[in-house]
């Protein structure tokens, strides 16, 4: 057979059905489904490559690609777990994207308005996950100097997200059991 449309067709009629009915065992029907078309489109991409016999090959693709999928369905879950464990269950109840925008620039606000080193300090810690340890060893300090501009940084951060939009302090507020004025009375 010298038209290639012709030797894709018959692989795909003669094949189809085994490279298909090995995906089910390990995925889902519509998983499996895509996993065979995306065989066989690899085979057509392949076509003057495929050895013989080609069903060992097309299964070694199937296989692949279904490795491929899992370890992005692992990602994807992982991501969602995270995301859970960062949110409260008020949240789960009545989650607006538009506070959450809100919460965002407000957070972005507070962050940029931060000198670098606490950036940099609490960036290894949250965004990186570095112990202190080796966040110390990235900033070239101790790690007992890092854990002090950590600390520093994150109270800096907490005191910058505590203004309002326009800068100025909410109204009143507690601060270790002791009630406290604004500047704005």
């Amino acid at each position: 057979m010298d038209d290639p449309q012709e030797r894709f067709t018959e692989l795909y009629d003669r094949h189809y059905r085994s490279v298909l009915g090995y995906a089910l065992l390990r995925a889902e029907r519509d998983a499996a489904e895509d996993v065979s078309s995306e065989t066989f489109l690899v085979a057509w991409r392949r076509l003057d490559d495929l050895p013989e016999p080609p069903l060992p090959w097309l299964l070694g693709v199937a296989r692949n690609l279904l490795a491929k999928q899992r370890d992005s369905r692992h990602r994807r879950q992982a991501l969602v777990d995270r995301i859970t464990a960062l949110t409260t269950s008020r949240e789960h109840v009545s989650w607006d994207v538009a506070d959450h925008v809100i919460d965002r620039e407000s957070a972005l606000a507070a962050l940029s308005a931060l000198p670098e080193q606490d950036v940099e300090a609490m960036v290894f810690a949250t965004w990186y996950g570095l112990p202190p340890e080796q966040a110390a060893a990235v900033m070239g300090c101790s790690v007992r100097t890092y854990n002090v501009r950590l600390h520093r940084a994150r109270k800096r951060l907490a005191n910058a997200l505590r203004l309002e939009p326009g800068g100025a302090r909410p109204r009143a507020r507690t601060v270790r059991g002791r009630f406290q004025e604004s500047s704005e009375t």
